[in-house]
């Protein structure tokens, strides 16, 4: 009995891992997160436990040890258990609960790579995270709460990646201005990156709130950079 931690990528079956695209296909049990395509939902066995544990900023989610007690119940009985997480389970997966309940109860678990978002949606908008002239690195961040970060070490950085930022753009962009960052810094917005339903938003940091008014951006990958230009 194995409990492996699958990463779903980005968007459609498309961008899953061989390894990943073998494990749902014999799956026992699945415990997916909010936001896993269905076209991947559809390589799942007939007889296949699904059960969703989707966390949702902003809507009812499950909670974390509900999950937890999920894999209890469900690791000594079935041999192959899918967690199933978008993008890379290691890239704020909360993945760390999951592993301990299962290391408590003495089952295996392996770890399954996947695309994350946050390399993946910039390459599929055209944007480059890493260019000679423009950006010498880039750093990851969640946008969940912006008071927990250091913007004055932010606003520094060539290319800064946002996920889980688009109900708190007005603060990022102000928090950015705010530390340096001029109002025609260059600013990206891809929303459902990897499917047909992919939109992206380009503009400044002066602009972009007013270009988005109104619109649901979730969920997003927010881009600030010079590579965005």
């Amino acid at each position: 009995m194995t409990v492996f931690f699958v990463g779903a990528g980005i968007g459609d079956a498309d961008h899953l891992t061989v390894k990943a695209h073998r494990l749902i296909s014999q799956a026992d049990v699945i415990i997916y997160d909010a936001l896993i395509d269905n076209q991947i939902l559809q390589l799942v066995p007939e007889n296949c436990l699904q059960i969703p544990v989707g966390k949702r900023g902003g809507k009812v989610s499950t909670p974390q040890e509900t999950i937890n007690q999920l894999l209890a119940q469900y690791a000594p009985v079935y041999k192959t258990i899918i967690r199933l997480k978008g993008g890379d389970p290691g890239i704020f997966g909360r993945i760390n609960p999951e592993i301990e309940t299962l290391q408590a109860i003495n089952v295996d678990y392996e770890l399954i790579p996947g695309i994350s978002s946050s390399i993946a949606a910039p390459l599929l908008a055209n944007i480059f995270l890493t260019e000679k002239e423009n950006s010498h690195g880039f750093m990851v961040v969640t946008g969940h709460d912006p008071n927990l970060l250091n913007w004055q070490v932010l606003s520094q950085v060539d290319t800064l990646v946002i996920l889980m930022g688009s109900k708190n753009l007005p603060i990022i962009v102000d928090k950015l201005q705010e530390y340096g960052r001029s109002h025609l810094f260059p600013i990206a917005i891809i929303k459902q990156a990897g499917n047909s339903q992919q939109q992206i938003w380009k503009g400044t940091l002066g602009n972009i709130v007013e270009q988005t008014v109104n619109i649901s951006l979730s969920p997003c990958i927010i881009v600030i950079g010079k590579v965005v230009r």
